[in-house]
């Protein structure tokens, strides 16, 4: 049976294509408080979409996105009219994060969601020396690189897929880890890891080579140290049309060439 969202709250990035859409939406469905809205829209790209899953995280409210922005990977087609049938016939995706806990050089403890990747980048012009640790065994005595990350399948499509790294149906219960411009070893091209699994990365040389830890807008300088695991408790949900499924993205984005 379709899902009825009888109050709809529209969210829009500060664009002013997304700020008028936001205007005609509201003339036009009226616009709940987000805080109590059956659902939620968000109208801008896929960085606004991003801020709106992480606001709403954890809320029960599912977020539907229509593209005011530029690729909209994550977004549906803007279409004005229809919009409640859309949302009645839409496919819901949940979507897990990651937890990322990074320690700096300080010891300090620094804790964040990311629902498309947890990075480490090199700081300085020289690059970085890591290990890398699977479920606390070490499975990378040292990897030479611009950077590693680990990826969700909702992440799989963005950064994660410039490194070429693989792209994960979103149903797929793995992690994509992929390395940034490896040196050494020069042929390690990642790992696929089941979603359970906790990835360490340990940064060596950390003094010398300093490495920052990034979970989606959030960064944390000069880590020694960053342990990655899907998070068991933090969920959020995202709506796709029918006929603009993930799934159909996904298996075009393949064949893309």
């Amino acid at each position: 049976m379709p899902r009825q969202f009888h109050s709809i709250a529209f969210v829009a990035s500060d664009t002013e294509p997304a700020q008028e859409a936001a205007r005609r939406l509201s003339a036009l469905y009226g616009n709940a408080a987000s805080e109590t809205a059956d659902v939620v829209v968000a109208l801008g790209g896929d960085g606004f979409m991003l801020q709106t899953l992480h606001r709403f995280m954890d809320t029960a409210q599912p977020i539907y996105g229509m593209n005011k922005g530029t690729v909209g990977f994550l977004m549906n087609h803007y279409r004005e009219h229809g919009l409640r049938e859309r949302l009645a016939a839409a496919v819901e995706n949940a979507v897990r994060p990651l937890e990322m806990t990074a320690v700096d050089s300080d010891g300090i403890e620094h804790k964040a969601l990311a629902i498309n990747e947890v990075s480490i980048f090199r700081q300085s012009f020289q690059a970085a020396r890591l290990q890398i640790s699977i479920d606390g065994k070490v499975r990378l005595d040292e990897l030479v690189c611009d950077g590693v990350m680990v990826a969700t399948p909702t992440g799989s499509t963005a950064y994660n897929l410039s490194a070429q790294g693989p792209i994960l149906p979103i149903d797929a219960p793995l992690l994509a880890l992929t390395p940034v411009s490896p040196f050494r070893p020069r042929r390690w091209r990642g790992a696929l890891l089941r979603n359970h699994q906790e990835v360490t990365i340990t940064a060596l040389e950390a003094a010398k080579r300093p490495v920052n830890a990034v979970a989606d807008a959030t960064e944390v300088k000069s880590v020694a140290r960053v342990t990655i695991r899907e998070s068991g408790a933090d969920v959020c949900t995202i709506l796709f049309d029918q006929d603009h499924s993930w799934d159909e993205r996904i298996l075009t984005e393949q064949f893309r060439y």
